[in-house]
């Protein structure tokens, strides 16, 4: 669950902006009432789920997945740190230093970067360390001609390690420490109006810091190449130190990674992502390993971003690099444990990217660019920033965890392609799911592990991100009100405005359009549950009424809740949970009953018991099987609760009309790009990469509505759906894997049944 952003709007006060005054939040007597519903886990674990009973309040903000970190859920979290307040992180007086007077308030900048501590360091005779591991010394063993670990053979292994940990990382120099960072200081000042950072977050962090032997990693999602120098800033100034940044694949000159290297960054070494067959990436692998398991005992703090700035809701193939040396170091005992930390960050507007198509063979980046793209960006003023930390939770607690019971997402995806092709349901066996095949060997889970550790740390940074008044503005511009608006009209819908915006007074073009799509897509992981609802509503009314358009909320008609049902969960299964923000380990009939739940505490559905009015049954009756008399109950039971099912009816809320439709129109930009896509799979020829196929599809997109850059998490999103559903399937060949479009999809009326499927969910 999102938060709505306090520092964003027009309307906050400049010295509550820059730290001066502290916002405070509800205390615990002042909270309102709540409701509490559980669900069990795979292992019979009974886990509670709050759901407010006012839809402005959002309680228990990061609090870590009781489902999978059980006992980490009272770790450093107390009931009052939400009411410390906020804190800019730019905003820097004399009372940060220990001296006071008018020079001091001169040159307090200064005086506070150079009263902050460095905690932690790299260990000096760190070469020696990663030289004398047991699996570095193996695999330099098995690539030299003789193994006999001579004098010779140390010597040239020494070499390699040097050459590729200089490749790595390089130690950090506290003087250019110092100095960039007070230069930082000052150009995030410039650039941003306050950088906010919640008081209780930061609070139960440093309790996290403080535990002995446990290192901390944070995880955070990845929104512009400045975030790097941002979270780095925001570590040392609050007394964290001077993180590790893992660095992706961001393409640097020499001079420029050199200097990134003695701030901290930390790059992967060459020939990473080839095949675990080229004996040539087999050292780095292991070195990387080496020197990771020497940094977290060193309780050095690290960064890993979890996805690519072009590429939203995605983990990216970096993160499991960067992932997979963490899992091991705690799987063999390297470090005792891992406190993980999801990182979120939120701009009122992001930074322009110092490289658009940085992961795309773009050309390097230099010092001279960055300097050029700083420069540029001081020119104007990009809001406020904000950065969430959410609780932190024990990796070896989430491992032991997974390992004990897999749980469970519903039923198979493969379920969902006859649904599309009108063909009858093959029947399964809960043990057909993917997520109860055996693990045949330890590279298969730790693949596995990576994975959902990490889609799983993402969903946290996401539900921790601050939705900033951009993001909601944008929304209802895009979503509500397309055309010319009222200023009173959108104020009773949103208080927090955007002068700018208002002022222009005409329809959005089409560059409008994606620019506010960009925004309004903050909104998206918070109001997941209630959009993917309101798609389902109009399938079914599409389905019972010949046409929807733009019509108000049919008030008065009645559905099964096995309709709205099996139509949430249709769509769940289509959409890719981290698109949703939705956690992996929660499974899909229980987030369908969750869609249900929200629903009717929004106001969308009332419950009602079948028989009170007229049933709208939509939904098309196949011949069964089983007998009748199979169906019928003859326990001893009195009461007749097995025979009357529940029922929900279709209401608009008097305080925000129109909120069916605005909840459609959340996923449109999503669900039109699945549709354009269907037409992509007639043109294109079939097999070829998946990289090919992703530039391919954004070209394609880009012609067909105009725009010069489509958004790149869509089109990943587009494929990864269209994987999960069946339509394209990845097979192997000797240059690789390979997509395949599948057998009834290749015709025109395969595709004509998967683009009427997906029509049903859209609000044109």
């Amino acid at each position: 669950m999102g938060r709505v952003g306090l520092t964003a709007g027009c309307g906050t006060p400049p010295l509550a902006q820059r730290g001066c005054r502290t916002t405070h939040l509800p205390t615990e007597e002042h909270l309102p009432s709540f409701q509490m519903k559980a669900w069990f886990s795979e292992s019979g674990q009974r886990v509670e789920v709050f759901i407010p009973s006012r839809r402005w309040f959002r309680p228990l903000m990061g609090r870590c997945c009781q489902a999978c970190t059980p006992r980490s859920w009272d770790g450093f979290y107390h009931a009052h740190l939400s009411s410390l307040g906020f804190c800019s992180a730019t905003w820097v007086t004399e009372e940060d230093t220990r001296y006071r007077g008018w020079l001091v308030r001169r040159i307090c900048c200064i005086l506070a970067v150079g009263s902050w501590k460095v905690l932690t360091n790299t260990p000096g005779d760190l070469l020696e360390r990663v030289c004398s591991n047991k699996r570095v010394q193996d695999v330099a063993a098995s690539q030299a001609c003789s193994c006999r670990r001579d004098s010779k053979f140390q010597q040239q292994c020494k070499e390699k390690v040097l050459g590729i940990l200089a490749r790595i990382q390089a130690p950090l120099c506290f003087p250019m420490l110092r100095l960039c960072c007070w230069a930082l200081l000052r150009f995030l000042s410039r650039l941003f109006l306050s950088v906010q950072l919640h008081r209780g977050q930061l609070e139960m962090v440093l309790r996290a810091a403080r535990t002995p032997s446990v290192p901390l990693v944070f995880l955070s999602t990845h929104k512009s190449q400045v975030d790097g120098l941002l979270l780095s800033f925001l570590l040392f100034s609050q007394g964290l130190g001077v993180p590790r940044v893992m660095v992706g694949n961001l393409t640097c000159s020499p001079r420029l990674r050199a200097l990134l290297s003695c701030l901290g960054a930390v790059f992967l070494p060459t020939r990473m992502e080839q095949a675990l067959s080229d004996q040539d990436g087999e050292l780095p692998a292991a070195v990387l390993a080496s020197y990771v398991e020497e940094v977290l005992r060193s309780q050095q703090p690290l960064v890993v971003f979890l996805e690519e700035p072009c590429a939203l809701w995605h983990l990216s193939v970096p993160a499991r690099a960067w992932l997979a040396p963490l899992y091991r170091a705690v799987r063999d005992g390297a470090v005792p444990d891992i406190l993980l930390v999801p990182v979120g960050i939120a701009y009122d507007q992001t930074p322009d990217r110092f490289c658009r198509d940085g992961a795309h063979g773009a050309q390097p980046l230099s010092l001279g660019a960055c300097l050029w793209a700083a420069c540029r960006a001081l020119c104007r003023c990009f809001g406020c920033a904000r950065v969430d930390l959410a609780q932190p939770f024990s990796l070896q607690e989430f491992v032991a965890q997974s390992l004990t019971c897999w749980s469970s997402t519903g039923k198979p995806l493969e379920e969902l392609l006859p649904t599309i092709l009108g063909v009858p349901q093959p029947v399964y066996s809960r043990a057909d799911g993917p997520e109860h095949r055996m693990i045949t060997s330890s590279e298969a889970e730790e693949e596995t592990m990576v994975t959902k550790l990490g889609l799983h740390a993402l969903s946290d940074a996401i539900a921790c991100s601050a939705v900033t008044a951009v993001g909601i503005t944008s929304a209802l511009l895009l979503h509500k009100h397309r055309k010319c608006v009222r200023l009173s009209q959108l104020m009773a819908d949103f208080a927090w405005l955007l002068e700018e915006t208002l002022l222009r007074q005409h329809d959005d073009s089409a560059e409008t359009q994606w620019e506010l799509s960009r925004h309004s897509a903050q909104l998206v992981p918070v109001f997941a549950s209630e959009a993917v609802g309101a798609c389902a509503i109009r399938a079914l009314l599409l389905e019972l009424l010949p046409f929807v358009g733009e019509a108000p909320c049919p008030s008065g008609i009645t559905f099964s809740e096995d309709e709205l049902y099996h139509k949430i969960l249709a769509l769940l299964q289509l959409l890719p949970p981290s698109l949703l923000g939705l956690k992996p380990c929660q499974p899909l009939d229980c987030q369908s009953q969750d869609v249900l739940d929200k629903l009717t505490l929004c106001g969308l559905l009332e419950t009602e018991e079948e028989g009170e009015h007229c049933l709208c049954d939509v939904s098309s009756r196949r011949c069964s099987r089983t007998l009748p008399w199979t169906d019928l109950d003859f326990s001893d039971s009195d009461s007749d609760d097995n025979h009357r099912k529940r029922c929900f009816r279709i209401c608009e809320p008097k305080d925000s009309p129109g909120f069916l439709l605005f909840f459609c129109h959340l996923l449109s930009p999503v669900l039109a790009t699945y549709v354009r896509a269907v037409a992509f799979l007639e043109q294109n020829s079939w097999p070829q990469p998946e990289a090919m196929c992703a530039c391919a599809l954004q070209q394609f997109l880009a012609e067909e509505d105009g725009l010069e850059c489509p958004t790149w998490s869509l089109v990943l999103s587009t494929l990864q759906s269209f994987k999960n559903i069946g339509v394209l399937k990845e097979m192997p060949s000797p240059l690789g894997p390979l997509l395949h479009l599948v057998q009834p999809f290749s015709s025109s009326e395969g595709q004509g049944k998967l683009r009427a499927f997906l029509e049903q969910f859209m609000q044109l």
